[in-house]
């Protein structure tokens, strides 16, 4: 039998820019544990490899690990009695600084002389590799290959008195996007790097304070959403409360914008802004500058759909749901020969001719990345009997990797980097191709155009990165340790 190996499910069956972390935290419930479970199901889609939770009862850290979706690893009512207390935090993850191994699950748990700790980072590290040469030098012992873990060794390094100093001084040290919950046997700590790459938000249940990347997670929990965790900004939680303090250098934020095209779900409220509506804003400016005579407009599930509406809308279109999606398509499958692997995208997608015979389309999608899932779902359109296909991506050409927490192919790989935009629409076969504009972007997320680019992130798109790294050659991506 053959099977397909994770990178090539990845390239198959998933051509999009994969989600990076999910933290979740709260302090001061009897049922930490099991909403944290919860939390985490809510943020699924933001890592799909590991998770775990770490639970304090003021006195000791307790933790469960695992492999793989959250339903998977805390399949047993069991495993909330080996978490007990009124604090925990939690991670889903999916790899980008590290491999998918299990000494790599977060929350990473340590003792060290001050006691306790524990970590959930979302984000990269792009100078971790540097410090961990340096600490690696002077004696330091790691036992995983993520980025998070050089933090765990500033902090224990510091010579700090309070915990607020040392998690300070730590975070002061490593460069790039980091929103991170730490949690120790007293005291919880969130912290958003200055740039504020990743969304962070505050809530509050009953007297329990809440934190976590996305505001889906409260919705689910029925906690109330406060505010979002501004960029810069820590917050130290304990018995008497929460307080808020500002260590960094202040910086202009640049938040990233692919997570209003992309890896939020739609029904967060990030930065300030629903994404659903944003999304559908995209959609909107899309048709405004890609027009077509066309008869329906299609997504590519699930997260063209609120694109799409927003096209049809603004166009006067028929939207219809001219592509189904399994959703019960796990990240790996084995195939019965190798002869059949081109099934890979039609496992996961199957149009509806119904609606699709005899109709000029507009199918469109959140991105392009390499160009070879959008290439088979045109085949399968036209299959089902379309007399003409256009594909509109709500975002522009992604010709540039991320180093900001965002696991993204090689720029060689992203067929717009070397590409035009006629050449990649012969090679997906559509009848046109259009890309949504940078300025319609931006200008869909409500950042008015005398607003420098710097207010947003777009490095994806555009190469300009806020935060510097080292040095890479051309085709790659940033140092994986």
């Amino acid at each position: 039998m053959a099977g397909c190996s994770a990178t090539e499910i990845k390239k198959i069956m998933f051509d999009k820019f994969q989600d990076e972390c999910g933290v979740f935290g709260i302090f001061g419930h009897p049922e930490s544990a099991n909403l944290t479970y919860l939390g985490l199901y809510a943020l699924q889609h933001r890592g799909q490899e590991s998770c775990g939770i770490v639970s304090s009862d003021g006195q000791k850290l307790r933790a469960y690990r695992g492999m793989g979706l959250v339903s998977d690893v805390f399949k047993r009512d069991s495993i909330f009695d080996e978490l007990p207390g009124r604090n925990a935090i939690g991670h889903v993850r999916y790899s980008t600084a590290g491999s998918s191994d299990f000494k790599n699950v977060q929350p990473i748990m340590v003792d060290y002389a001050r006691g306790s700790i524990a970590v959930a980072h979302n984000g990269n590290l792009v100078n971790a590799q540097d410090i961990r040469n340096d600490l690696e030098n002077n004696g330091s012992i790691f036992s995983t290959t993520s980025d998070t873990e050089v933090l765990i060794h500033l902090l224990a390094k510091s010579q700090s008195d309070s915990l607020a100093e040392r998690v300070a001084e730590s975070m002061m040290a490593v460069k790039g996007a980091f929103s991170i919950v730490f949690l120790t046997e007293t005291r919880m700590v969130a912290v958003r790097d200055p740039n504020g790459f990743r969304p962070l938000a505050l809530g509050r249940l009953n007297n329990a304070y809440v934190v976590a990347s996305e505001t889906c997670a409260f919705d689910l929990i029925e906690a109330e959403f406060i505010r979002e965790i501004e960029p810069g900004e820590m917050i130290v939680i304990d018995k008497h409360g929460m307080k808020s303090f500002k260590p960094f250098k202040e910086t202009k934020p640049s938040p990233c914008i692919f997570e209003f095209v992309y890896f939020s779900r739609p029904d967060s409220i990030i930065f300030g802004q629903q994404v659903y509506t944003v999304r559908k804003e995209l959609g909107r400016q899309l048709a405004r500058e890609h027009e077509v005579e066309a008869d329906i407009v299609i997504a590519v599930p699930d997260s063209g759909v609120p694109a799409a509406i927003g096209y049809a809308e603004q166009s006067g279109i028929p939207f219809e749901l001219g592509l189904i999606r399994n959703h019960y398509v796990g990240r790996t499958f084995i195939e019965p020969q190798q002869s059949i692997r081109h099934f890979g995208v039609k496992i996961k997608l199957n149009p509806v001719r119904e609606v699709i015979e005899g109709k000029r389309v507009v199918v469109v999608d959140d991105s392009l990345v390499r160009g070879t899932t959008a290439r088979k779902i045109i085949k399968m359109i036209r299959n089902a009997g379309a007399r003409e296909v256009h594909m509109r991506i709500s975002s522009p050409p992604t010709s540039f990797p991320c180093y900001y927490g965002i696991d993204t192919p090689s720029r060689k790989e992203l067929i717009s980097s070397s590409h035009t935009n006629d050449e990649i629409s012969r090679y997906i076969t559509a009848d046109t191709l259009g890309y949504l504009s940078r300025e319609g972007m931006r200008g869909a997320v409500g950042v008015p155009a005398d607003i420098p680019s710097g207010h947003f992130c777009d490095a994806c798109f555009s190469g300009d990165y806020p935060v510097k790294f080292p040095r890479l050659r051309a085709d790659s991506q940033l140092g994986l340790f």
